[in-house]
């Protein structure tokens, strides 16, 4: 396992001992409940996948401490006259019962509140630039970074870890140079493996990123002196920019702009995967550009718009009752 895998939960045994007071062999179910128990209260109370995540690293610790291959039954039941249990059961921990788990509050942006944040964006770099003091080239940065998760539907790891080699040309719209598709080589791993690649083609609805990455990187990034640096998206220190500085600036973004506080940087991918099934796009060419395995989880994404449903309500009245009517005169004139 990678370390950014153990750390963790070394980190949870040892706190979770420290929450009981005792030793892995001496551990109960009711030792787990108290546990959870206070996962779940104060100020401080924990999403149910991040407690979830707690009871299955216990879990797997038990499963070993239990396996025969290692001889750690024997040698505790030798020192100390006792073994250890399994202490995580299905009437004590955390079930996924749902697909999504995510807070109810968090939802896409609407087409208005896009146009909002964006238009915002752009007025804020031209008074940047006007005022004649320093962040230009940030402000620049920050408008098209939070643009290019959107038009291209990224997570926040994905965008982050974006080179200027990953910009890729589509041989169909040679007119878009080496913009017309960017390759993901950080997405969302599974089950402990290395993270997936795809590429993510760019789509005519959303055009209007081309000349901002034109500009970013063919005019604007140059001034930072980048050198060898091959990242995207550069600090002035000619560093990678980090998650936690991506997400202080679109917050530090949304606040300046008017918009709701529940609206994050994922937020955009939402509404990527959204506009792009209310603009008509199939949902196999959709479930495959934002990088998921099942159509299902795309669909956890989409949260189409009241037009959109009204719009796909009377075509289909139309295409029902047309051809009622249709048949009807048929069979008149007969």
């Amino acid at each position: 396992m990678a370390e950014a895998t153990i750390e963790p939960r070394v980190l949870l045994l040892r706190r979770f001992t420290s929450f009981v007071g005792s030793h892995p062999w001496d551990w109960t179910a009711g030792d787990v409940e108290d546990f959870t128990a206070s996962l779940m209260t104060g100020t401080g109370r924990l999403a149910p996948s991040t407690i979830r995540g707690y009871h299955l690293t216990l879990r797997l610790f038990c499963d070993y401490l239990l396996d025969g291959r290692y001889g750690w039954v024997g040698q505790c039941e030798q020192r100390f006259g006792t073994i250890p249990s399994q202490v995580c059961h299905d009437y004590n921990t955390a079930a996924h019962l749902v697909e999504y788990e995510g807070k109810p509050s968090r939802r896409p942006f609407s087409y208005d509140e896009i146009e909002t944040l964006f238009g915002f964006l752009d007025d804020r770099v031209e008074q940047v630039a006007r005022s004649g003091r320093k962040g230009t080239l940030a402000a620049l940065r920050d408008a098209q970074m939070v643009k290019t998760a959107y038009a291209f539907g990224l997570r926040r790891r994905e965008l982050r870890f974006l080179d200027v080699v990953d910009l890729r040309p589509n041989p169909r719209m040679p007119g878009w140079g080496t913009y017309g598709a960017v390759h993901v080589r950080y997405a969302k791993s599974s089950r402990g493996s290395a993270p997936r690649r795809r590429t993510v083609l760019a789509v005519p609805e959303f055009d209007w990123v081309i000349g901002g990455l034109a500009q970013w990187v063919e005019q604007a990034r140059p001034l930072l002196n980048p050198g060898t640096r091959s990242e995207l998206w550069l600090t002035e220190r000619r560093q990678r920019i980090s998650p936690k500085t991506m997400d202080k600036r679109f917050a530090f973004l949304r606040h300046q702009a008017g918009l709701p506080a529940e609206l994050t940087l994922h937020c955009l991918r939402h509404s990527y995967v959204t506009h792009l099934i209310e603009f008509g796009y199939p949902e196999r060419f959709v479930t495959e550009q934002v990088g998921h395995s099942y159509a299902s989880t795309t669909a956890i994404y989409t949260s189409v718009s009241n037009d959109f449903k009204t719009k796909t309500l009377q075509a289909a009245l139309a295409r029902v009752y047309d051809t009622n009517h249709n048949n009807d005169d048929n069979r008149e004139e007969a």
